[in-house]
């Protein structure tokens, strides 16, 4: 072979990825964990050359477009994810954030609403709804507090009349370098320059109010702004430009902060008595705003800061009144909800069944239907953990009957299920594993069918009906393929050998050791923490397992 060629051959085989997808995936998953986001979307990105279209991947790839500050990509990303799966929600929400974080609020409140339609007892749902709805009544006013005046944006228009009166051009309609001047001044002086807003637009840009100022300056520096001289008119250019941009910056940050958002807010609390100087000026928007971190915490795997977080929020939350914060038994419930997780993260199983317990406790007396679904599932989680699992089943048994959606019903099916065939209960299993099955179907959703198909085979494995599991666990094995889940298909093809020799041998199940029965002849998973489809606990940025 020529050298050329060979060299050729040499630098594509070296352009080839060097791994699989899950090994690239993974290394995303951790380099994204530790907030090294361009590098995780290096990861992504190979994996997704490996294996395109994959929605998990995809969606963890735009939450690293949104961390870098590039919400266009991401909302791409989003959008690609869904186009398989419509009702998928960690794209769904992964889409009303890319929009949010563009400005378009209104449109980021619509797919905040479907998610939550679809996923209730998720919580980012309810707080993204909170904060773009926030979003918009800072744009374009609150309808309960937006009020026409005759000393509104319409006397601005009477002034500039006013002014140019006084100058003798009431009735000039040229278009001379004096009036552009004149305009290109009226433009700069549209916005008040009270102290508060100055010190609102430095609060708000931080580091950057400095480059404002800076710029802001030499706008005014005529000699060095020339629109006479090619030099000059390239810097008045530049400068105003850079300017244009801060402008742009501040008006989404105060967007994006609804506290020093409007006036109209803070003018409103000064009634209060001094006894409620102690809560903030609006509870409801800092306990929505701690809530976000507490949950940003529990996703980056902080369960520690998570629950130091909570507590401190939830002492906060005990001392107000219903007046102040008129949700306040909803968000008590929340916050035992995050402290039961975090406790859970840090596998103090018994501190977590007590704060979920306190949770559908308020749930019951307050009737808050979703805190409660939500308790019930977390309890079930924790008994499942324990190897409580009758009271799993139990848990879970009344969470059914809330299910709002195929999907959460496969997966509820197939946890109670799994819990079956660990009481031995093999029959009740293989039910619960159809009805999963039949909700996957329902829902589009393949990774559950094939979660739910192994299930079956594990079932019929124990039931004796070997010929059976042998068809499931090929089902499943086909489903794996078209999936490019290397890791499900090594455990069938494993299960299946495993069946096959028992037919060959003739052994029934009673025979089995004690562990290899207890194994279903499958890949054997524990019931709280089997592969889960956007479970109400995890806010991953990586792909699904």
């Amino acid at each position: 072979m020529p050298k050329g060629h060979q060299e050729e051959d040499n630098g594509t085989e070296s352009d080839a990825p060097k791994s699989t997808f899950a090994t690239y995936v993974a290394e995303g998953d951790a380099l994204f964990h530790k907030g090294e986001y361009k590098k995780a979307l290096e990861s992504y990105t190979t994996a997704l050359d490996i294996q395109p279209g994959d929605k998990g991947c995809l969606v963890a790839r735009s939450r690293c477009h949104l961390k870098l500050g590039d919400p266009e990509p991401s909302l791409a990303d989003a959008e690609a994810a869904l186009e398989e799966n419509d009702e998928y929600n960690k794209a769904l929400y992964q889409k009303a954030e890319a929009l949010y974080a563009m400005g378009d609020f209104e449109y980021a409140l619509v797919f905040y609403h479907r998610g939550h339609k679809l996923r209730p007892e998720l919580q980012e749902f309810r707080l993204g709804i909170q904060k773009a709805q926030e979003a918009i009544d800072n744009a374009v006013g609150s309808p309960a507090t937006v009020h026409l005046e005759n000393k509104g944006d319409l006397s601005y228009f009477y002034k500039q009349d006013e002014g140019k009166k006084g100058k003798g051009q009431a009735k000039s309609q040229g278009r001379g370098t004096q009036k552009d001047k004149k305009d290109q001044q009226n433009e700069k002086n549209k916005r008040p320059k009270s102290k508060a807003n100055d010190k609102n637009v430095k609060t708000l840009l931080g580091e950057l109010h400095a480059d404002k100022e800076y710029l802001e300056k030499l706008l005014k520096d005529e000699d060095l702004t020339r629109k006479d001289n090619p030099v000059g008119q390239k810097i008045h250019d530049l400068v105003t430009e850079g300017l244009g941009y801060l402008e742009t910056r501040t008006e989404f940050w105060r967007q994006q902060n609804p506290m020093y958002a409007r006036q109209v807010q803070r003018e409103k609390s000064q009634w209060k008595s001094s006894k409620q100087k102690s809560a903030p000026t609006d509870p409801a928007k800092y306990v929505m705003k701690h809530l976000e971190e507490i949950d940003e915490e529990l996703a980056d795997g902080h369960p520690e800061k998570a629950l130091k977080q909570a507590r401190k929020l939830k002492k906060s939350v005990d001392s107000w009144s219903e007046e102040e914060l008129p949700n306040k038994a909803e968000v008590q419930a929340n916050l035992h909800s995050c402290m039961g997780n975090a406790h859970l993260d840090m596998d103090q199983n018994q501190e977590a069944m007590d704060q979920h317990q306190k949770e559908y406790d308020i749930a019951c007396e307050h009737e808050l239907p979703e805190a409660k679904s939500r308790s019930l599932d977390n309890l079930g989680r924790v008994h499942a953990r324990v190897g409580n699992f009758e009271k799993a089943i139990d848990a879970w048994g009344q969470k059914l009957p809330m299910s709002k959606s195929a999907l959460e019903k496969t997966w509820l099916y197939h946890e109670i299920g799994r819990c079956h065939l660990e009481l031995n209960h093999n029959e009740e299993a293989r039910d619960y594993g159809e009805k999963s099955f039949a909700a996957a179907q329902e829902a589009e959703d393949d990774v559950w069918q094939l979660n739910a198909s192994v299930l079956i085979a594990q079932a019929e494995v124990k039931l004796g009906d070997l010929q059976a599991a042998v068809e499931s666990f090929e089902r499943a094995l086909e489903m794996a393929k078209g999936q490019n889940d290397e890791p499900a298909q090594q455990a069938i093809k494993k299960a299946l050998e495993d069946v096959n020799d028992r037919i060959v041998r003739g052994i029934k199940p009673e025979e089995l050791p004690v562990e290899e029965e207890e194994d279903g002849g499958g890949a054997r998973s524990d019931p709280a923490s089997s592969p889960r489809d956007d479970s109400t606990h995890e806010h991953k940025p990586e792909n699904e397992s």
